[in-house]
């Protein structure tokens, strides 16, 4: 799967679990800064990456996690 298309998947998932405006969601926007996700809405979003990418992710990996696109980085090695 391209890094676009996992990009889209992760952006619909922020929308759709987390209500976040689909146009504040690009590569560089940092999860707790300018999406303002707390740790609540990361457990959310990451049990929904989770089931729609049949992968499971250890807490480990998500220490080094700030941005859309770290996420989408972890995502698609996964994949």
């Amino acid at each position: 799967m391209e890094v676009s298309e996992v990009f889209e998947k992760v952006k619909g998932l922020f929308v759709e679990e987390l209500g976040i405006d689909s146009e504040k969601i690009t590569m560089d926007a940092k999860l707790e800064e300018d999406l303002e996700i707390d740790s609540l809405g990361i457990v959310e979003v990451v049990m929904a990456f989770e089931d729609e990418f049949e992968i499971e992710i250890d807490d480990e990996e998500l220490a080094d996690v700030g941005t859309v696109g770290q996420a989408v980085n972890l995502l698609q090695s996964k994949l």
